[in-house]
């Protein structure tokens, strides 16, 4: 167990790392020019010279890089418009377009994600299991198909198209209206702003987790271990929710871990539509402003969490399934 938790943890550094020298690269030794990228084409000269000595261009790129990396770990000085910023540990870069080192930016865009994501994690999760999970006892049965054919409807609609809707005639008529109100201020209205949001992303990615549940479920119900417990007389409830369910979940635990770490960080559409500040909307700006040290945080940040989420999910799944730990 410790040898295997070992083994996966040095992968998931080893991601991380080469994920900041992936992105190092393409902003500082691809052809083209930094200093322009963050000023822009009309930068004054002595303004293109602060930045050139901020980011270091005339030393060597491994040593670029070393300072770079060192930032992440121990924090670094820069010169903005004449003054200094003290970059704070992790110092992921500074943005000279906003004005704000990238560590800020990301910490004020990621509770918002973080928000979306869960809530609607919490209701795909509940819904989408516990349908799974009755459409696979009733087997054949009326249910089974319209349960069935209800989510292939709802994952035949583009995401966008479900969000709009909602967006449109949900939020602000049946619902509140789509808002970031921090939990710490007001619980109530931190929910209430991000219902409609929750709402549309959780039942969309419902339908994919019934029929994930469904499948895991009918395969659990069919082996010998659930027909070893039936013939001791063990109670069908104890049964299903207790041995089945639990080997049903190993597979939707995988599925769960990827699909939240893909949310977390490519929840653009929810953002946008939904006018919420979050780090799509960040990146995406960044994207538009041509803002290349907030894309190279937000893209170190979400391997990062890409790469945390898988790991928990494989170090849960040695507890669901002890043949993991074996092997």
């Amino acid at each position: 167990m410790r040898r295997y938790v070992l083994r996966r943890v040095a992968s998931a550094v080893a991601v991380v790392v080469a994920t900041l020298l992936i992105s190092f690269v393409l902003f500082f030794v691809a052809p083209r020019d930094p200093v322009g990228a963050v000023c822009g084409a009309k930068c004054p000269p002595e303004r293109a010279a602060e930045i050139a000595a901020s980011l270091h261009l005339d030393d060597p790129v491994p040593s670029q890089f070393g300072q770079y990396a060192w930032g992440i770990v121990a924090g670094r000085t820069i010169t903005s418009g004449g003054t200094t910023v003290e970059c704070a540990v992790p110092c992921l870069g500074y943005s000279y377009k906003l004005g704000q080192p990238v560590t800020a930016l990301i910490a004020d865009a990621a509770p918002v994600t973080f928000s979306i994501v869960l809530g609607a994690a919490l209701v795909y999760l509940v819904v989408g299991v516990a349908n799974g999970v009755v459409a696979a006892r009733r087997r054949g049965s009326a249910l089974d198909r319209l349960t069935v054919g209800g989510t292939l409807v709802l994952s035949s609609v583009p995401y966008f198209v479900v969000a709009l809707v909602f967006a449109l005639y949900v939020a602000g008529r049946v619902l509140p209206p789509s808002q970031y109100t921090s939990p710490l201020a007001s619980p109530l209205g931190w929910a209430s702003g991000l219902l409609a949001a929750w709402i549309t992303l959780g039942l969309v990615n419902a339908a994919a987790y019934t029929r994930y549940s469904r499948a895991s479920m009918i395969e659990a119900l069919g082996e010998d271990f659930v027909r070893t417990a039936r013939g001791k007389g063990i109670s069908e409830r104890r049964v299903v929710y207790r041995h089945a369910l639990r080997a049903a979940l190993g597979p939707v635990t995988t599925i769960f871990g990827i699909d939240l770490a893909a949310q977390l960080t490519g929840a653009i559409f929810t953002e946008r539509i939904f006018g919420l500040p979050g780090l799509g909307t960040l990146t995406l700006n960044a994207f538009a402003q041509n803002d290349m040290p907030v894309i190279m945080g937000s893209v170190l940040v979400g391997a990062v969490l890409l790469v945390t989420l898988n790991l928990a999910v494989d170090l849960m799944y040695t507890v669901l399934d002890p043949r993991v730990r074996l092997g």
